[in-house]
């Protein structure tokens, strides 16, 4: 499974709706955060988001993008809490980072380690990576894509019977790529009996940004996009002024990109009870689009399963 859970969706400070920055994206049991802003431990509670998770991802220094950390650092000791943590951030995370773990009267019960990274980092992991992405927002801001490995292909149960391979290690094998030799001396290969590989899934957080090419270039083709969308059209000097976007802008990077999905984000207080106006906007340029909202969760499917 992969899906995404909205824990703050507000822009710059919290409103009665809707807490500021901070989105976990879970796969296969594994919870990833990016972005931790004020009182995001408490939306952890409130949405059902566990504490297990062992990184996070700040897309910038923003106060609205990092400060819950503080807390979070201070509960996760409280519990007891011995097992590492790892923060990933852009230029500034060992200085703006450290400073917030060294804020609390007692030292961390558990270590921590800070890694900056910068536009074109990848961090490989087994079934998938995190790729690091340029946006336009100042103070050395970056976006985060994550991109699943290649799957293999289908394999076909019915004509591996019908060629005589045995139910079991061997049908295995030939799903990894290897030819088998069957009892009777004959020898079956990969091509006969599995699919050509399959993608895997897409998923792309540009951070507070403008619309640019190197997030359109990310989320090329990306199952889902999660855009900046901080501004209605009536606001757009504004958005370019304070270096977000419209979310007619989000839209246009969506559609240039040709992505399965687009969720707004990052609301101005104005829009906080009710994002329709923003929705309809978008939805002028690009079809498949919602408002995201605290607690909201995304499943994402294979594309050739949904």
């Amino acid at each position: 499974m992969l899906s995404l859970t909205f824990l703050g969706t507000a822009a710059a400070r919290p409103t009665v709706e809707r807490a500021v920055s901070s989105i976990t994206i879970t796969r296969e049991g594994e919870t990833l955060m990016f972005d931790c802003g004020e009182g995001t431990q408490r939306q952890m509670m409130r949405h059902g988001v566990g504490f297990s998770l062992s990184e996070i991802f700040f897309t910038h220094f923003h106060a609205d993008h990092y400060l819950g950390v503080i807390g979070l650092i201070r509960t996760l000791g409280l519990q007891g809490r011995t097992e590492p943590m790892v923060f990933y951030g852009p230029r500034g995370a060992n200085r703006v980072l450290q400073a917030a773990i060294n804020l609390g009267v007692e030292r961390p019960t558990f270590p921590i380690e800070i890694e900056e990274l910068k536009p074109g980092d990848r961090l490989g992991r087994e079934e998938y990576a995190i790729e690091v992405i340029a946006v336009e927002h100042g103070g050395g801001a970056v976006g985060y894509a994550l991109r699943e490995h290649e799957r293999l292909g289908r394999f076909n149960p019915e004509m591996a019977a019908e060629l005589g391979v045995p139910e079991g290690p061997l049908w295995g094998k030939l799903h990894q790529g290897e030819s088998v030799e069957l009892p009777d001396g004959s020898t079956v290969g990969p091509a006969d009996l599995v699919g050509p590989s399959r993608p895997g899934r897409v998923v792309v957080l540009s951070g507070d940004t403008r619309p640019c090419e190197s997030v359109v270039a990310a989320a090329e083709g990306a199952d889902l996009l999660v855009h900046d969308a901080t501004f209605g059209e009536e606001e757009k000097d504004r958005a370019r002024e304070t270096a977000h976007s419209t979310a007619t802008e989000a839209a246009q990077v969506a559609l240039a990109a040709k992505v399965g999905r687009l969720v707004l984000t990052h609301f101005s207080a104005r829009y906080s009870a009710s994002a329709k106006i923003l929705v309809d906007e978008a939805r002028g340029v690009f079809g498949d689009v919602v408002a995201a909202k605290d607690g909201m969760e995304i499943e994402i499917p294979f594309a050739d399963e949904s």
